[in-house]
């Protein structure tokens, strides 16, 4: 069975976008701005402050603990440095499960 694409393509543009993109030349000739209606005013919610307070606690915060980057590098070159095979293994185990949805 062969499915076709739609024939249907999006309009060029939306009913509102006509009358709010309103743009020309005034008396004089020159180009005016788009006139907006006095007294808009756009509230994005809690949320979107949450999320943007977030957002700049986030750039102040490292990505990387350069201090225990140095100290794992320094036990590593000094022959140190112990792999917890087990740890390793059962945080893998938690993250595929994690993965597939706990389906197992």
């Amino acid at each position: 069975m062969k499915i076709d694409k739609p024939g249907n393509s999006l309009p060029a543009s939306s009913a509102g976008e006509s009358t709010a993109r309103v743009s020309g030349k005034d008396k004089s000739g020159q180009a005016s701005a788009a006139k907006q209606p006095a007294g808009t005013n756009v509230s994005l919610g809690s949320t979107a402050a949450h999320v943007q307070s977030m957002e700049s606690s986030m750039a102040n915060t490292p990505v990387v603990n350069a201090a225990k980057v140095a100290e794992i590098r320094q036990a590593i070159s000094e022959g140190r440095f112990q792999v917890n095979t087990s740890a390793v293994a059962d945080r893998l185990i938690a993250t595929v499960r994690d993965l597939i949805g706990g389906k197992i």
